[in-house]
């Protein structure tokens, strides 16, 4: 009779099997992705205390967007405005804040004009990233007055222990032609990466019975990773997007170019330490039948962070020296600028209870002394949900 009983039970067995690993299976697909962008540090987004969204390489692939604003429009607190279609003045507001109020990363280099006050996201060549990360609400205590909205860094192609290599070309209406290629290889303990891409276009015309009014524009990313014995790693990224736009009344010549150094070693078990050198550049030469303009910035900046660990705590502190110069036909009552600062943020874990602590203070040349902070805390109320 406990014989009978008990087949059930084993018939039962092989079925519930296939349950428990199809659970494991999918709570493994459902793994957050890690955040950088956000604290300075390694975080799943769910653990972040920002509005996070990752757009991962999956997405990019299958948007395939022909700009990187693009890949922001539709996103929640993120507004998109343009003056017409490839590579016309385009600006992002997130939160409501203005368009010099988003901070644009490269790899952890910082692109901005100081003439515009922000970014030109219109000539950023997306087909030459695979991840974006976007923090919407204030981070000015992590990264200054440029991040009063919030942040969107991009990751270029991070080089593979595999070698690889892509070509893509393709065609289409108003005579537009695209193609980029890439390789990625590793030999030792040195990574690298290198990408390109060309596209133009004779676009359309702006008004009735006008001429066409087109678009070109040739990028490359460049990206060498060396591990180091220590376990740090030192890391140079360049990325330069040059050409052409066109719009009624005149066409503008474009170059932006960003050089980033940097180098992140341990000091003890407890302690980590990066420093991180770098230079943008943004050029514009305005061409009218009538006058011709140019606004030319060149940015350089410096910065130290270091990283303090115990149990599940993490302080960090951080200094940062930023130098704008600009130069041109418009004659400026004052042509550099300098911004000092300095940083720190604090982060307990009391269980599920989760406190942030951030202050900065800067000295700049052109508005003096500024102090800036934050606070955020998060309960987790069950592994789903959080407050």
């Amino acid at each position: 009779m406990s014989t009978a009983k008990a087949l059930p039970a084993l018939m039962l067995l092989p079925l519930a099997l296939p349950a428990v690993a199809a659970d494991e299976a999918s709570d493994e697909r459902k793994l957050e992705p890690i955040v950088v962008t956000a604290t300075l540090g390694p975080l799943t987004a769910g653990e972040s205390l920002s509005s996070v969204t990752v757009i991962d390489e999956e997405t990019i692939r299958e948007q395939s967007p022909s700009e990187f604003t693009q890949l922001l429009r539709g996103q929640p607190g993120i507004n998109v405005t343009g003056n017409g279609s490839f590579g016309k003045t385009t600006s992002v507001y997130t939160r409501g804040t203005a368009n010099d109020s988003t901070l644009l990363l490269v790899d952890g280099v910082r692109l901005r004009s100081a003439t515009s006050g922000g970014p030109s996201w219109q000539y950023f060549p997306v087909e030459l990233i695979e991840r974006v990360e976007i923090v919407r609400g204030a981070r000015s205590s992590l990264y200054g007055s440029d991040a009063v909205g919030g942040v969107v860094q991009a990751f270029t192609l991070d080089p593979e222990d595999t070698p690889a290599g892509w070509v893509e070309a393709g065609a289409g209406n108003f005579n537009t032609q695209k193609g980029s290629a890439g390789v990625a290889v590793r030999a030792g303990n040195t990574r690298f990466s290198l990408s390109g891409l060309h596209k133009e276009t004779d676009g359309t015309a702006v008004i009735t019975d006008g001429d066409d009014r087109g678009f070109r524009n040739t990028a490359g990313i460049g990206r060498v990773v060396h591990e180091l014995d220590s376990g740090g790693e030192a890391s140079l990224v360049m990325v330069q997007s040059e050409g052409n736009t066109e719009y009624e009344g005149g066409e503008i010549d474009f170059m932006i170019r960003t050089i980033g150094f940097g180098l992140e070693t341990p000091v003890s078990d407890y302690w980590r330490h990066s420093l991180q050198f770098s230079e943008s550049r943004d050029e514009t030469d305005n061409i009218t039948p009538t006058f011709n303009s140019t606004f030319n910035t060149r940015s350089r900046a410096a910065r130290w962070d270091n990283t303090f660990t115990w149990n599940v705590h993490e302080l960090v502190v951080g200094a940062e020296l930023m130098t704008d110069e600009v130069s041109g036909t418009t004659d400026y009552a004052e042509t550099s600028r300098t911004n000092t600062a300095l940083y720190s943020q604090l982060r307990l874990n009391f269980g599920p209870t989760d406190l942030q602590l951030s202050v900065r203070g800067d000295d700049n040349e052109a508005y003096g002394k500024n102090e800036t902070g934050g606070i955020a805390l998060g309960h987790a109320l069950d592994r789903s949900h959080r407050v």
